[in-house]
C-alpha cells in the first residue's frame, strides 16, 4: 500500500511513501496529511469469511489485504494486546439498545475509551520500526481527553520512545487529567496547556512542521512522530471495528449479509468517522454515517450547510469535553478523497488564513450523499441518558448519548443503526450522576459512587484506584513555552 498527500506535493517531500513511512513522518507536503493512493474492494466475499472470525483474525485480514509494509510477526504482536480488554475473545461487543439501535461498546481496554482500539496496536508497531531502525524517537500527542491517557498507556516503558503529551488544562474530566498525571515511566512527559484542544492540536502540528525543531531534535539523534489521527497509523485500526460491528449484526441475525446500515458516530477531530468511510468505501453496506456533535456543531454546519466557519468562533466547554473541538483535522482526507489534492490545498488555505472555506452547491450535495449529521446540547444529552437508563437499563456516557440525537433526527429510513460508544461511564461520571437524578457538580469521586450505588455496578478497580495514585506530572504551562519544555523533557 502506498500513500499519496491531501494537498498535493512540494518537491521537497517524496511524491509517495510506505505505511511505515507515512507512520513515521505524518505530517506531508504544505501541512497536509496522508492518504492511501487506493483501497482494495473487499466485497461480501470477505465479509463472509470473517463471520466466524475472532476480532484478531479478522484485523489481521484486513492489514495483510491492505499490504502494509509492517512484518508478521509484529502484526501478531500488536493484535495480541486486544487479548488484555475484559473479553479477549469479543473486545468490542455490539448491544441492542433499541429496536432499530445497536450500540458497539469500543471502550473495553485498558484506559476504557476507544482510543484504546487504535492506539494500543499502534504502539507496538511504532516502537518495533523505531527498533528496527535503531532510532530513538519522540511522539506527540494532543488531547482532548482520551487520546492522552491511550498513548501513554501503549508507549509507557517502550524502547526508542519518548512521548509528550499536551492536554488542556481544565478541559478534561477529572478521571481524564488523572489518568494522564499519575504516569510515571521515566520516558512520558505530560503538559497541562492554558488553553483549549484547538491550542494543543495547533502546538503538535506547528512542531510537526517545523524544520528548526526538527533539526534541534536531529542534533540529539531523535526523529519526531505523532499519536494523534493526523497519523493514519491510527487511522488504519479505526477502519476493522466498523466491519466487526456490522459482522456482529450479521451473526445474531439482526441484518441479513449485504443489507445496509447506519453509522452514527460522536465526533470530534472526525478519525472515527473517517474510519467509517474508509471501510464504505471498501464495501461495507453503509447507508450513511451520521455526524453527532455537541455544541461545539461546526461538522454539523459543514455537512448541512457546505461551510466551515470558525470566525467568531470560540470553543465551548460541554458536558462530553472529548469532542470540544473547532478544527476536526480528518475532515481534509475526507475532502481530498471527493474533491482532489488541488481543491483540499485550496480550502485548507482558506481556513488556516481566513478561518472559513465554502464547499459548492455540488460539492456540498456530494458531502450529503454520504453524511447527516446533528448536534446534541447538554441537556438533551443528560435526557437520553436517563432515558436509556431507566427504560432499556443501559448507562452510557454524555458523548455516546450525541449520537441518540442524531439518530432520532438523521436516521430516516427503516435501517438498523450502530451507534459507536467511545467512553464507559467512568470517564465522565458527574455528568452521568446529574442525568439519573443526583446533586449537580458532584466530584468524579463522588459522582462514581453516586452511580455505583444506583446502578448496581462496580467500579473499576483501574479507576477507583487512581485518586489514591501519587500525581507525577504536575507540569502546567502557557502556550508559548511548550516547545521550551518539550526540550527541557528530552
Amino acid at each position: 500500500m502506498k500513500f499519496i498527500e491531501t494537498r498535493g506535493n512540494d518537491g521537497v517531500h517524496s511524491s509517495e511513501v510506505t505505511f511505515s513511512e507515512a507512520i513515521l513522518s505524518p505530517i506531508a507536503s504544505f501541512g497536509g496529511l496522508y492518504v492511501p493512493k487506493e483501497l482494495p474492494t473487499l466485497g461480501e466475499a470477505f465479509l463472509t469469511r470473517h463471520l466466524d472470525s475472532s476480532y484478531k483474525t479478522l484485523a489481521k485480514d484486513l492489514l495483510t489485504t491492505l499490504q502494509i509494509d509492517i512484518d508478521e510477526s509484529v502484526m501478531d504482536e500488536a493484535l495480541a494486546l486486544y487479548d488484555g480488554f475484559d473479553d479477549p475473545s469479543n473486545p468490542v461487543p455490539v448491544v441492542k439498545v433499541l429496536e432499530d439501535l445497536y450500540v458497539s461498546e469500543l471502550y473495553h481496554g485498558p484506559t476504557r475509551a476507544f482510543k484504546d482500539m487504535a492506539l494500543q496496536p499502534f504502539g507496538v508497531l511504532l516502537s518495533s520500526i523505531a527498533q528496527k531502525r535503531n532510532q530513538e524517537y519522540l511522539i506527540l500527542a494532543a488531547t482532548s481527553g482520551d487520546t492522552g491517557p491511550a498513548a501513554l498507556e501503549t508507549f509507557k516503558n517502550r524502547p526508542n520512545v519518548r512521548v509528550a503529551c499536551l492536554y488542556p488544562n481544565g478541559g478534561t474530566s477529572d478521571v481524564q487529567r488523572l489518568q494522564m498525571v499519575t504516569e510515571d515511566a521515566p520516558n512520558l512527559k505530560v503538559i497541562g496547556i492554558h488553553g483549549d484542544f484547538d491550542d494543543a492540536q495547533r502546538a503538535l502540528k506547528h512542531l510537526l512542521g517545523s524544520e528548526s525543531f526538527k533539526s534541534t531534535l536531529k542534533a540529539k539523534n531523535i526523529a519526531l512522530s505523532a499519536a494523534n489521527s493526523v497519523n493514519f497509523g491510527r487511522i488504519i485500526f479505526q477502519i476493522i471495528y466498523h466491519i466487526h460491528s456490522y459482522l456482529e449484526l450479521v451473526r445474531h441475525n439482526v441484518i441479513t449479509m449485504g443489507e445496509k446500515v447506519y453509522l452514527d458516530v460522536p465526533s470530534g477531530n472526525f478519525g472515527n468517522a473517517l474510519g467509517g468511510y474508509y471501510a464504505y468505501q471498501m464495501g461495507l453496506p453503509v447507508e450513511k454515517i451520521i455526524i453527532a456533535s455537541n455544541e461545539n456543531n461546526v461538522l454539523t454546519r459543514l455537512i448541512n450547510t457546505g461551510r466551515y466557519d470558525l470566525r467568531n468562533q470560540q470553543v465551548v466547554s460541554t458536558t462530553s469535553p472529548a469532542m470540544d473541538i473547532l478544527v476536526s483535522s480528518n475532515v481534509e482526507r475526507i475532502l481530498f478523497d471527493l474533491f482532489g489534492d488541488q481543491r483540499t490545498k485550496v480550502l485548507m488555505e482558506k481556513l488556516d488564513k481566513e478561518r472559513c472555506y465554502a464547499l459548492s452547491d455540488d460539492e456540498t450535495m456530494r458531502l450529503q450523499t454520504l453524511f447527516s449529521a446533528d448536534y446534541c446540547n447538554g441537556d438533551e444529552g443528560k435526557a437520553y441518558i436517563k432515558e436509556a437508563y431507566t427504560q432499556q437499563g443501559y448507562l452510557m456516557d454524555p458523548h455516546t448519548a450525541t449520537c441518540f440525537k442524531a439518530y432520532d433526527c438523521c436516521a430516516t429510513q427503516p435501517l438498523k443503526t450502530i451507534v459507536y460508544s467511545t467512553a464507559e461511564w467512568t470517564k465522565f461520571s458527574p455528568t452521568i450522576a446529574h442525568a439519573l437524578g443526583g446533586a449537580n457538580n458532584q466530584s468524579d469521586s463522588d459522582a462514581l459512587h453516586t452511580i455505583s450505588q444506583t446502578a448496581h455496578i462496580a467500579i473499576p478497580a483501574m479507576i477507583q484506584g487512581l485518586f489514591t495514585k501519587p500525581i507525577t506530572q504536575a507540569t502546567v504551562i502557557d502556550k508559548a513555552d511548550i516547545e521550551q519544555e518539550i526540550l527541557a523533557f528530552l
